[in-house]
């Protein structure tokens, strides 16, 4: 479990490193698996470019599948 919390840290310092946000939400089955939200951001700094990270790790607000419902209503009736 710690390669793959260490392969996804990695993956997503990317978008930490090009984009401009406040938060990452997990989606799907993986948002699931409560012990990545503390342990994924201790990784964060081998890979980032900034000193400090003030990005947040967080859950979908409504259930695992939230972000696909609201790709769906971006579809045009």
């Amino acid at each position: 479990m710690e390669l793959y919390e260490n392969k996804l840290a990695c993956a997503l310092t990317t978008l930490i490193n090009t984009l401009d946000q406040n938060v990452i939400v997990l989606g799907v089955e993986i948002s699931n698996i409560e012990q990545l939200y503390d342990r994924i951001p201790k990784f964060w700094n081998k890979w980032v470019f900034e000193n400090r990270v003030d990005i947040q790790l967080a859950p979908p607000v409504y259930n695992d599948m939230s972000e696909v419902r609201r790709a769906a209503w971006l579809w045009p009736a």
